[in-house]
């Protein structure tokens, strides 16, 4: 499933895990992602566009949080019925 996530600047989405791998393409602005359990050290990471992909294995807990207006294109496989961006809150 491909998904195609404008992000406005400072929109956050929470700490959620999947059983689909998710592949992120951030094709402009610049989006800071985590990676395991909130509150944890966790493991973050700035991605700015030009094509940057980050992988988030499946069931692996991960956040997000648009430090600019992004526009990203979401992967998953196998296809997902929702996204993260579902139940995401405005930070």
């Amino acid at each position: 499933m491909i998904s195609r996530v404008e992000l406005a600047r400072g929109f956050a989405v929470p700490s959620h895990h999947h059983a689909n791998e998710q592949f992120a393409v951030v094709l402009s602005g610049r989006v800071r992602f985590g990676l395991g359990v909130e509150g944890s050290s966790a493991h973050r990471y700035e991605v700015a566009d030009g094509g940057s992909i980050v992988v988030l294995p499946a069931n692996v807990p991960h956040s997000a949080e648009a430090l600019e207006d992004s526009v990203i294109l979401d992967i998953f496989s196998p296809p997902s019925a929702t996204t993260g961006v579902d139940a995401s809150v405005r930070g």
